[in-house]
């Protein structure tokens, strides 16, 4: 041989010997240890869970997830509707930049080249699902197809239709001038879990994992419930007493002014006598219980299946849901407290504050660099969340980052002007501006008055405070 042939054998030689079974070992490693991700929603859900305190809620397996994970106690969306809330924490930007401000809007028309959430997994060689309800759906009338969905984030879909569907005729509607989907109707039905939506919704995730137990995935399962109509089979109802079921203190009369813009358009209460409206709340707490039996279940498999020690498991709620707080307030749409705070529980094998609950005020667009970071994926640019990572290895840290919440308040929904709110959420105070404040302003202090009655914006000791808070929007 010449001598550069002699060179080229030995290098080849030494590449083969020592190089190249490192660098498979290597690659094997990362794929071994690379994370799975659970990513549970829940449609409509307000913060009433045992875990975040509430006295009646049995919610037994989101709290045993809270326990070994982390629960957030201020976390907040950044839009309390349900489209415009997906497409924001989906792909990890605000309502400003995706342009989605009703349910009629897909985000792809601002953002045709975006990538969202499972993407990120499927450019980095996971396999990735859903089941259920994970980007927009009218519920219930899309119940059944893939709604408003987004193909391109999905290699599978599987989109169940149950007896909660399928048996609309026997809803009780308390408002029947509006449709189910907004409406406060609910029916407690006959039959076995399995035969709802979303007992469905947990059997398809748990046969997607079962499937897929031995590569990499990101698995997403939509619950619909509490989303109205509130439809669970009786042994839900039956773990609420009616006398147990009471309806929210009513704020004082003297309070300071709120402006128009901050409350609905229809009658307090919608004009209903407290019987009724505590007859519909039994059947939304009733629908959280038959919700987190599911997420049992989701969690048993995860165990059954022995990936729990490699699987991050999220859950979230898209937005909260008002109950009849200030004054007689119902649903969502609205920036006070109870409709754009949402629960919501990480767990990460890995972490170090696991067990600990997080006082810190975070957003749900910071989910996507969260789980970008703890599965070490290329975050794409144009992020406008932060990681929650350095919370999660230590609850407690400093962290001044404010929550933003926004929403348009239309009379007439078709169409897209209206008045336009924005709300900042600091650890200790909430200061919300309706048409830049040219409609009103409002700032509540929670160390003093957690159920927000005292509007502070008109009382001069506060000028300070608001300015500071203003200087918070982006």
């Amino acid at each position: 041989m010449r001598l550069d042939q002699h060179l080229l054998y030995y290098l080849l030689k030494y590449i083969s010997i020592i190089i190249f079974p490192a660098v498979v070992s290597a690659w094997g490693t990362t794929a071994a240890d690379k994370k799975n991700v659970l990513f549970i929603v829940s449609d409509d859900l307000t913060s009433r869970l045992g875990c975040y305190g509430d006295p009646i809620v049995r919610s037994p397996n989101i709290d045993r997830l809270a326990a070994k994970g982390v629960r957030f106690e201020r976390a907040y969306c950044q839009y309390p509707l349900c489209n415009p809330s997906r497409a924001s924490f989906m792909t990890g930007r605000r309502p400003t930049t995706t342009d989605v401000t009703e349910n009629r809007t897909h985000f792809r028309e601002a953002l045709p080249e975006v990538i969202t959430i499972p993407q990120l997994f499927q450019n980095n060689g996971y396999f990735v699902a859903r089941a259920g309800k994970i980007f927009h759906y009218g519920v219930p009338g899309q119940i059944g197809t893939s709604g408003f969905d987004d193909p391109p984030s999905w290699q599978e879909v599987a989109n169940p239709i149950g007896r909660d569907k399928l048996l609309e005729d026997r809803i009780t509607n308390f408002t029947p001038q509006f449709n189910l989907g907004i409406a406060l109707g609910f029916l407690e039905d006959e039959g076995e879990d399995s035969e709802q939506t979303d007992g469905m919704v947990a059997s398809e995730a748990i046969r997607l994992m079962e499937e897929n137990a031995d590569r990499p995935f990101f698995i997403a399962a939509g619950f619909f419930r509490p989303h109205v109509p509130s439809v669970a089979t009786s042994k839900y109802f039956d773990l609420y007493d009616f006398d147990d079921v009471q309806l929210p203190p009513t704020p004082p009369t003297n309070r300071p002014f709120v402006p128009a813009a901050a409350t609905d358009y229809f009658a307090p209460n919608y004009g209903l006598d407290s019987d009724k409206l505590r007859t519909f709340t039994r059947a939304y707490l009733a629908t959280i219980s038959f919700m987190d039996a599911q997420v049992g279940r989701l969690l048993d498999a995860l165990d059954r299946l022995n990936l729990a020690d490699k699987t991050i498991v999220v859950f979230l709620s898209d937005h909260g849901w008002l109950l009849g707080e200030h004054g007689g307030q119902w649903q969502k749409r609205s920036l006070f407290e109870e409709s754009a705070r949402v629960p919501l529980v990480i767990y990460n094998p890995d972490a170090e504050g696991n067990g600990v609950t997080c006082l810190r005020t975070v957003e749900l667009v910071d989910l996507f660099p969260t789980l970008a970071e703890l599965c070490d994926l290329p975050s794409p640019d144009g992020l406008e969340g932060a990681s929650l990572a350095p919370l999660l290895d230590n609850p407690e840290r400093s962290w001044s980052k404010p929550a933003i919440t926004e929403v348009v308040r239309r009379e007439d929904r078709s169409i897209k002007e209206g008045i336009n709110g924005r709300s900042v959420r600091t650890e200790r105070y909430r200061y919300t501006e309706w048409d830049r404040g040219e409609k009103g302003v409002e700032l509540y202090d929670h160390h003093s008055d957690p159920n927000e009655w005292y509007n502070l914006a008109s009382n001069p000791e506060y000028t300070a405070t608001i300015q500071r808070l203003k200087r918070l929007f982006p």
